[in-house]
């Protein structure tokens, strides 16, 4: 039985940005995405993790046809979409939506709430009368919870709090019926008390909807709620690369990366007792190479206490060592 393919899939992506150094000098290029290849099934969740500057935002915005790679590919439903008809990459388009990071920055000040989330309504022909548009608006803001929806209507967004802001965005996001959501760090603007309202609104859209998620997150708590809540595939990401992949469940509780190892033990642990017994694993530098001259070989080795000869000379593979679960780290594969 021939296997369906994935809603969207990234075929050893990469993107480059080129950076000029000093007024006259020559151009380098910052690796932001170095060969990446993930996929997402339909209605399934992957969550990219990783400390800022790893790639995770680009790759997400690259996924959602905002950025064009310079090497590699992006297909919808097993094509690509470089290659698409104008009509199918505008289908494309319309089923793949982004959450945005800061949702103070993400809405238009000068619109009220029903302005905001009625132009998409309208663009894709939706709704069409004012009556339609009342209805369909009022409908979108009582699935993010913005009840009663009559009081949010007419308000501008400086009049919203930060977990108002973010909930007009998802409900932006859901107003076309995407079959993809791009959730890009939806969080970490947010209060911490709303924190967890947000991510249950989230995953409730997806069991009432259907839709897909690429939940990207330096927050391993985040991460570990929300993907293992799922059932939801977490890909740890460090300079441009993934550096392991696997079930959220097995990434959390059994890491196979150094790297992951060391974001575990940043989760602030409640329970004193464990803490002390813990035994933290020192990094040989605290300092993130740039992505101008990333370290040839593995990229981690700067830092990873347990690196050796070939680490500095040879970049890992990712494989896969457990069913589903996979690696790139030259410790695991000489085992």
């Amino acid at each position: 039985m021939q296997q369906a393919s994935p809603l969207i899939e990234a075929r050893g992506v990469k993107v480059y940005f080129p950076v000029r150094k000093g007024l006259f000098g020559s151009i380098a290029y910052v690796r932001a995405v170095d060969g990446v290849s993930v996929a997402i099934p339909r209605g399934g969740i992957l969550t990219l993790l990783g400390e800022s500057g790893c790639g995770k935002t680009t790759l997400g915005k690259t996924i959602a046809g905002l950025i064009k790679p310079t090497a590699g590919e992006i297909l919808y439903k097993g094509k690509p979409i470089n290659r698409m008809r104008k009509k199918e990459y505008m289908v494309y388009r319309r089923s793949v939506q982004i959450v945005h990071q800061d949702p103070y920055a993400a809405l238009n000040p000068t619109k009220t709430v029903f302005q905001t989330l009625s132009f998409p309504l309208k663009r894709w022909k939706i709704a069409r009368s004012r009556r339609e548009l009342r209805e369909k608006v009022i409908e979108l803001l009582e699935t993010v919870g913005l009840t009663p929806p009559e009081d949010f209507l007419n308000k501008y967004p400086h009049q919203l709090s930060g977990g108002q802001r973010q909930r007009v965005v998802i409900a932006r996001a859901i107003s076309v019926n995407p079959e993809l959501i791009v959730a890009d760090e939806p969080i970490t603007m947010i209060d911490v008390s709303l924190r967890l309202g947000i991510l249950d609104l989230l995953l409730g859209l997806r069991e009432k909807l259907g839709t897909a998620y690429l939940f990207i997150t330096h927050d391993f708590g985040a991460a570990r709620y929300f993907t293992a809540k799922g059932g939801g595939v977490i890909a740890v990401m460090y300079l441009g690369k993934v550096v392991e992949m696997g079930p959220a469940e097995a990434v959390i509780h059994d890491p196979l990366h150094p790297y992951t190892d060391i974001l575990i033990q940043a989760v602030p642990e409640p329970d004193p007792d464990k803490m002390r017994n813990a035994k933290p694993i020192k990094l040989r530098s605290l300092d993130i190479p740039s992505p101008l001259n990333p370290p040839k070989g593995c990229k981690f080795h700067t830092r990873c206490p347990y690196a050796w000869e070939r680490c500095e000379k040879e970049e890992p593979p990712l494989v896969e060592l457990k069913p589903g679960h996979s690696v790139a780290c030259w410790l695991k594969l000489r085992r």
